[in-house]
């Protein structure tokens, strides 16, 4: 089923363009961040940094968790709670992208293709789940992915500040 290999697919292109874009970014847009967010102090933006080394580790854990949601969802013609978990949060991942463009008016790392592969993606696959008659609960996947998504990315980006070279 497209759906579940495409989920994959979909995540491989978005996090292309973060891992191009967010080694960096915010040294690259300290100076953005401090203009629109006078009061923050400095080390948050510190604490937010993400050096190129530390990207590609982060985003090949998640791709590592992507890839056996798509597989766990191929193997089950996309019933796997845990496929739909992952569709489910990559769907809401766009949001996020989104609002942090919105809410520093210009580009954030995953902006480009939020609205124009992963939101788009995901309306599709749950649709096509849909026609395949997997009635998934689809409410059930989008709270258990609300919930551990941050913690998949938080986990990722530690292992990644721990693990990467720091430079």
């Amino acid at each position: 089923m497209a759906a579940t290999w495409g989920l994959f697919l979909a995540w491989a292109v978005h996090d292309a363009e973060e891992l191009l874009t967010m080694g960096g970014w915010v040294d690259r847009a300290r100076p953005r961040l401090n203009a629109r967010f006078p009061r923050v102090p400095d080390r948050v933006w510190d604490r937010l940094r993400v050096n190129p080394a530390q990207a590609r580790f982060a985003v090949g854990a998640m791709g590592a968790i992507v890839a056996a949601a798509a597989a766990r969802g191929a193997r089950t013609g996309g019933r796997s709670r845990f496929y739909q978990a992952t569709l489910a949060g990559f769907g809401l991942h766009s949001v996020t992208h989104i609002a942090q463009a919105a809410t520093l008016r210009g580009y954030t790392p995953g902006a480009a293709t939020a609205p124009l592969v992963v939101a788009p993606f995901s309306v599709w696959a749950w649709r096509q789940l849909g026609r395949a008659g997997v009635r998934g609960p689809a409410r059930t996947a989008a709270v258990s992915a609300a919930a551990l998504l941050p913690v998949a990315t938080v986990a990722c980006h530690a292992l990644a500040r721990t693990l990467a070279p720091k430079r």
